[in-house]
């Protein structure tokens, strides 16, 4: 059994923003509707008794725990440090507590009272934001209408300037094939962000992702294997490659871009700590406001009902959720990977991609396909590996001498 390291708590089910593109509220699986805006009381309790058990158990040096939502800061101040209080408490003594909060960054500025809550428990905070205020806005718009870009801008510059600095883990952006990559990470760097997240949009077979065709059916050999007779699109590996060359290629390192980072540790032998790449076992759970245990949110977009577990926080225990064909199903290696994956070089790197994005309704086993962004991947690392190549000597001697 692979004990769980990471725990997403979703403290509050809904959200200031009414983005068109949200995995929660705009996917195929709508179970937010019935659950309870805020997680009670009674609900953080157990959940934290049980992170500390399950701590506990598998003699755990540290477990982190993320909150989000929705929007996790509509619970308000005074509720939010009784929730990190319990977690704190909870976990004294038995590991270090890694705390984390994602948010759209609106109510740092609306309540002043929530930073220095934040700061007291020393929650780091990563904030999603799309790039230019004409890329944000086209999809990060509040329910009336209007867009969040400079609102979302000043809670950056709250956390990127003075004595919050410490607490900025970093920016998320989700990647639009409209806007211009490189415009897109200046923007981004403008925040001086410790760390960015490009994400590619969560899609499937059934539901393809902007920009490709729906057409596409997954592949039956590994990219490259053999010829095509007609080219598969890749404007999402053209996106990044853009982005990687003018970020690899500065001659200052000004953030980190994790994704890159990640397939750059696997491709030199070391392991990536995302569930969107590489092999490692998934040691996530997610438990919603009700005190349900599920998987990653990333399976809204499949069907409705699949990140679903049947487990809750008050009738069972984390060792039962580690112990579900559910989370066992996405901790076999290359073992679980679709046919054409277990053949494929990439696949140590690529790790069959994200989860979700492998969903192939109408098969025997759905989530047994390459993923969505299959040709996509094979391009970026095949990119990221030729550009290693040219300076492995210079990585392996930073690395021996600690350096890197």
């Amino acid at each position: 059994m692979v004990p769980f390291r990471q725990f997403l708590l979703k403290i509050h089910s809904r959200c200031n923003l009414a983005c068109d593109y949200c995995y929660v509220y705009e996917s195929a699986d709508q179970s937010w509707r019935d659950r309870p805006r805020t997680m009670d009381p009674e609900t953080v309790r157990r959940t934290a008794d049980l992170i500390a058990g399950h701590a506990r158990a598998h003699g755990l040096a540290e477990v982190h725990v993320i909150l989000h939502g929705g929007e996790p800061l509509l619970v308000g101040a005074a509720r939010l440090e009784a929730m990190l209080r319990v977690l704190v408490d909870a976990l004294d003594g038995v590991a270090a507590l890694r705390l984390t909060l994602q948010t759209n960054g609106l109510r740092l500025t609306e309540d002043p009272a929530l930073l220095p809550v934040l700061a007291r428990y020393g929650v780091r905070i990563g904030v999603s934001l799309d790039g230019t205020p004409a890329a944000h806005d086209r999809h990060r718009r509040r329910p009336d209408g209007r867009g969040s870009h400079a609102d979302v801008a000043k809670a950056l510059r709250l956390l990127a300037d003075g004595p919050y600095r410490p607490l900025y883990a970093g920016v998320l952006c989700a990647i639009d094939l409209t806007a211009d990559p490189v415009e897109t990470y200046e923007a981004l760097l403008e925040f001086a962000p410790p760390r960015l997240d490009l994400l590619l949009p969560h899609a499937t077979w059934h539901t393809p992702p902007p920009g490709l065709p729906d057409r596409r059916t997954p592949p039956r050999e590994a990219p490259g294997a053999e010829p095509e007779k007609e080219p598969v699109p890749v404007p999402y590996a053209r996106w990044l490659c853009t982005v990687f060359d003018h970020w690899y290629g500065a001659p200052t390192r000004r953030t980190g871009i994790r994704l890159f980072e990640e397939i750059a540790v696997l491709l030199l032998g070391g392991t990536a700590s995302s569930e969107s790449v590489g092999l490692a076992p998934v040691d996530l759970v997610v438990v919603e406001t009700d005190g349900t245990i599920e998987q990653a949110d990333s399976l809204k977009v499949t069907y409705p009902g699949a990140p679903a577990t049947g487990l809750d926080v008050f009738t069972h225990t984390f060792a039962d959720a580690a112990r579900h064909e559910a989370f066992r199903a996405r901790q076999r290696g290359r073992a679980g990977l679709a046919p054409p994956c277990t053949t494929c070089p990439r696949a140590t790197i690529c790790g069959g991609g994200l989860y979700a994005h492998r969903y192939h309704p109408g098969t025997t086993t759905p989530f047994a396909a390459p993923s969505v962004y299959c040709a996509d991947l094979a391009t970026l690392i095949d990119h990221i590996a030729t550009r290693l190549n040219e300076d492995v000597p210079e990585l392996v001697a930073a690395v021996r001498t600690g350096a890197g």
